[in-house]
């Protein structure tokens, strides 16, 4: 079942990944990869959400479900980590290096939040 679980939460986070990401490409146009950062910081702050209401081994299939599939799905490293390279060969190193420390730094800021909200 978990599986089954994992797989549902996975495709409904790549699905939220494609609409949040087009959304925010709709709307900024620059060669900052904004899409990106917002998907990956949202993910963040709705895991931290979880993390902070509940121990994943008291509700595994719920943390399996929505931790590790619609999260799972939601957020891109590999993403986050080409944008990042395509920034840095087209010269664009400056905005290379704001896209790793904003999305780390970003990241792990939206993660405490959800922590310290789920209480």
């Amino acid at each position: 079942m978990i599986p089954l679980l994992v797989v549902l939460g996975g495709a409904g986070g790549a699905c939220l990944r494609y609409v949040v990401d087009n959304l925010v490409r709709e709307r900024h146009h620059g060669a900052f990869p904004l899409g990106t950062l917002a998907v990956n910081v949202l993910g963040c702050f709705i895991i931290g959400l979880l993390a902070g209401a509940w121990s994943a081994a008291g509700e595994p299939q719920l943390w399996a479900g929505l931790a590790i599939g619609l999260c799972g799905g939601l957020t891109t490293f590999s993403t986050f980590s080409l944008d990042s390279v395509r920034l840095a060969r087209a010269r664009e190193r400056l905005l290379a290096l704001v896209n790793v420390v904003l999305s780390v730094g970003l990241g792990y800021l939206a993660l405490l939040l959800g922590l310290m909200l789920a209480g």
